[in-house]
């Protein structure tokens, strides 16, 4: 191995990975905890902390971690390895293959060609691009992952046709800063819209056992005004937190028109990728009130392109990145989804939430919206944190004397827009973060940085709008 492998700076990550590795799992077991949710919360946090030091590649980290979590008979092989079946992770992965499709086929090039044509003076133009779009397709689709899948190729055909690669360094931050706009967009549409994620309805029903009962109308006055005013202001916060080098491109739009007028009419893979997309969307939008299930949409749109010869095995094999996500996020899905069932995050949930009891209810509000915020460090699924905690705050909030709406609803956004605050918050991250434009220490500071963003935006613009709509 190289000497590098083992330098100083490597050495010390290591050093601070096994203290805190050692020191959480000889830790005595909390009172209420069992030996292995406590076991499990030690090997999971030691799995984060060893992406964000960077510590070891991705895909080395993920298969230790799903060694050790077995090899210490903290969880049994059918459980930690029950994730790499899971419906969301397949998804994932699916919809990211599928999207080679988007770009192989030239269909990419020319919806990011027209979309320069339009927006392309600027790098900023294009991310608000993405979010404008994101934000008329998000009430159709009650599946951000499957949105993701939707947006990640134009948004690589983008910065491909804007001449960012992930292998130079300088090149990459323009193809990086649309990445983390589309990642951003998912997070905030998904909280404008109640039909936007699975997990708005879930969070609803819960809501609606303290009394408040959420629409789609509903729903939309109250999360209309602090969605559209972070809408806004995100893609320019983004800009100056990881400016994205090239700034203005004023001869790009015509440049694109010309490059449009080259291509000539669309190919025949051209349509037929065209065709399955538009097909996998329609299914993707009617899946919910016909119990169609997302994955499997996404694996037929994948058979259609290879039988068709869009895409060959070929295609799948240049795919290495695939294989490291779909590990890492299967990895870390499956121990997050443990933690719950183990009863981890409830255990902690409640225990913060109790300890603000007394109160005065303001108070309370802040500090229970934020710590709901940042306990989603510890799940990789938006929906498992709705069901575990958003019961217990919310109750604990009526309890302090927070007006039902306005502890709901702050619930309720939340659970969308915390999705960024690490690159794994969220599924439909994966695709994004799979692309290579951004690394592991970037994603975690802007994410942090996001997500700190939109919870003052609720917090100082949303509280008083929901208790005035509420």
């Amino acid at each position: 191995m190289s000497t590098a492998a083992f330098g100083t700076g490597r050495i010390v990550k290591l050093v601070c990975l096994l203290v805190l590795f050692f020191g959480l799992w000889f830790t005595p077991v909390p009172a209420g905890l069992t030996r292995e949710s406590w076991h499990l919360f030690a090997i999971f946090a030691s799995a984060i902390t060893t992406v964000v030091l960077n510590v070891f590649p991705l895909f080395t980290s993920s298969l230790l971690f799903c060694a050790i979590v077995v090899l210490t008979g903290t969880l049994t092989p059918a459980k930690a390895y029950g994730a790499f079946a899971n419906n969301i992770v397949l998804l994932v992965i699916t919809a990211f293959l599928v999207s080679q499709s988007v770009v192989k086929s030239g269909l990419g090039k020319r919806i990011s060609l027209y979309v320069i044509s339009v927006f392309g003076k600027s790098t900023l133009g294009l991310a608000y691009s993405i979010f404008i779009t994101d934000t008329l397709i998000a009430p159709g689709f009650p599946s951000n992952t499957a949105r993701g899948g939707v947006l990640f190729p134009v948004i690589l055909a983008l910065a491909q046709n804007s001449g960012s690669t992930p292998d130079d360094d300088k090149k990459r931050r323009l193809g990086g800063y649309l990445m983390f706009c589309g990642m951003a967009s998912l997070a905030i549409t998904s909280a404008l819209w109640f039909t936007a994620t699975s997990g708005n309805p879930v969070g609803a029903g819960l809501a609606a056992e303290k009394g408040l009962k959420v629409n789609f109308g509903s729903w939309l006055v109250a999360s209309s005004v602090p969605c559209l005013v972070v809408l806004a202001l995100l893609p320019l916060v983004l800009y100056y937190l990881f400016p994205p080098g090239i700034t203005d491109t004023p001869e790009a739009p015509e440049n694109a028109r010309k490059e449009l007028r080259v291509m000539g009419p669309m190919s025949r893979n051209e349509r037929i990728t065209a065709v399955t997309f538009l097909v996998m969307v329609t299914g993707w939008v009617l899946a919910a009130p016909y119990n169609l299930n997302a994955t499997a949409i996404a694996l037929a749109g994948l058979a259609t392109l290879m039988m068709t010869g869009v895409l060959t095995m070929e295609d799948m094999s240049e795919q290495g990145g695939t294989l490291v996500t779909f590990i890492w996020l299967a990895v870390l899905f499956g121990m997050s989804g443990q933690l719950n069932e183990m009863g981890f995050m409830g255990y902690v949930g409640e225990r913060l939430a109790v300890g603000l009891a007394g109160l005065s209810w303001p108070v309370a509000y802040v500090a229970l919206l934020v710590i709901y915020v940042l306990l989603h460090f510890g799940f990789v699924s938006q929906n498992a944190q709705v069901l575990a905690l958003l019961g217990v705050f919310l109750d604990v909030g009526v309890k302090s004397g927070v007006p039902v709406p306005l502890m709901a609803y702050a619930l309720l956004f939340a659970s969308s827009y915390f999705s960024v605050i690490t690159p794994q918050g969220g599924s439909q991250n994966i695709i994004f973060v799979a692309s290579g434009y951004l690394k592991q220490g970037e994603l975690y500071r802007l994410g942090i940085l996001t997500t700190l963003f939109c919870t003052v935006v609720f917090l100082v613009i949303g509280t008083p709008w929901i208790m005035w709509v509420g």
